[in-house]
């Protein structure tokens, strides 16, 4: 066994605790809607250029196999961006309602 380890004891580092971590839920929800915006961003640029690429497959059959790749993977991450900002879109929402305090009030 390693010196300084003891099987079943457990040594409580007074120190060692934290005081509870303050958040600042407004800045946390403007930090979520600018990530929402970034992924709508994303979606319509990849959206965009999935497009794009099924417009250059209709004129270039020669590579018209790679242009359709190229829209798949292009629709795929619109797809992908589309969920990051519905993702974010919750945790906003989730961060303006820790801003303004527990509005439910159990009673019994």
């Amino acid at each position: 066994m390693a010196e300084g380890h003891h099987r079943g004891h457990h040594h409580n580092n007074v120190d060692a605790i934290a005081e509870p971590e303050v958040v600042d839920y407004k800045k946390e929800e403007k930090h979520h809607k600018h990530l929402q915006h970034l992924g709508e961003l994303g979606a319509v640029a990849a959206g965009a250029y999935a497009l794009h690429e099924k417009h250059k497959a209709k004129k270039d059959p020669e590579n018209a196999h790679r242009h359709k790749i190229e829209e798949e993977i292009a629709a795929t991450a619109a797809v992908g961006a589309v969920g990051f900002a519905f993702h974010e879109h919750h945790e906003k929402k989730e961060a303006k309602k820790e801003s303004h305090g527990n509005k439910h009030h159990h009673r019994f």
